[in-house]
């Protein structure tokens, strides 16, 4: 609870803290007690609970729909199938809206894509305090449980369609015409000086911004509307510690941010999962 710090500064920093495990100073490894133990660690530091809930997630995810497929009926369906059956269809609408190419991967993908984005995102909805504190009561010194609010979890998600977007550029477009994309456009002329000592250089430099650009922006825009939306969450608990005015205004507008903060949810899976189908899609276009 926020009364139980110090300081504000104190008690925001704590939850904006991942539990880090990974190799000490003195060469020992173990979890991180603080931030800049955590980032002494170096590359090989492991966020403990963001992987703990992106898996955990990605497993309920993959439970719910087998069971909705197990249980699937001609006849009258149930709820979970119901659900299930009108998020495929929203997925495969998006699909056939966005790819105009053949691939039998881009559709599971893209719903693999969204309903795991979205429950990591949905984690933003449970009180800044419950589980951390219960963690807190077992010894554990931080837990941070929104997986998309760790740029570690967005990067890892952005790098991964980036290398499906690099295979089908170049098995779809051969290794020369992917190069040719690259060095060719948009500027182009007939003249070789001009097409291989002047324009093709600039070209590379900027397509070659433009590609890696789009990692980026994907793990970057995602991270950024669930970091800024959790950030918010811990502002309006400061004010539980202020007095009961504070108390109840904090609660009213708690209430409204999560309402809110669901359509961001929702909206950030969307364009994740749009944005990948996009660049696929592109990744597949015939090069001229």
């Amino acid at each position: 609870m926020a009364s139980e710090y110090h300081s504000s500064g104190e008690y925001i920093k704590h939850h904006l803290q991942n539990l880090t495990y990974g190799q000490h100073a003195d060469g020992t490894w173990g979890i991180a007690h603080g931030a800049e133990e955590a980032k002494a660690m170096g590359f090989w530091a492991i966020n403990v609970d963001s992987m703990l809930f992106s898996i955990g997630l990605g497993v309920l995810f993959l439970f719910l729909f087998r069971m909705a497929a197990k249980k699937a009926t001609a006849g009258v369906p149930g709820g979970l199938q119901n659900f299930v059956e009108w998020i495929v269809e929203f997925v495969d609408t998006s699909v056939r809206g966005s790819f105009s190419h053949r691939n039998a991967l881009v559709a599971p993908l893209a719903l693999t894509i969204f309903i795991w984005i979205f429950l990591m995102n949905a984690m933003d909805l449970i009180p800044v305090d419950w589980l951390p504190y219960a963690a807190s009561l077992a010894g554990v010194p931080y837990f941070k449980i929104v997986p998309s609010t760790d740029p570690n979890v967005t990067f890892g998600l952005a790098l991964s369609v980036f290398a499906l977007v690099l295979y089908y550029s170049v098995k779809m477009k051969g290794s020369g015409g992917f190069f040719a994309e690259l060095a060719f456009q948009p500027f182009q002329a007939k003249n070789p000086i001009l097409k291989y000592l002047v324009f093709m250089p600039i070209n590379l430099l900027l397509e070659g911004v433009s590609l890696i650009a789009k990692p980026i922006s994907l793990a970057l825009r995602l991270f950024g509307n669930m970091y800024a939306g959790e950030m918010i969450f811990i502002l309006i608990a400061l004010m539980f510690g202020g007095g009961w005015i504070l108390a109840v205004f904090g609660g009213a507008l708690q209430w409204a941010w999560a309402v809110f903060h669901i359509l961001i949810i929702t909206l950030q899976a969307f364009i994740f999962m749009t944005l990948t189908i996009v660049y696929l899609d592109m990744a597949h276009a015939e090069h001229h």
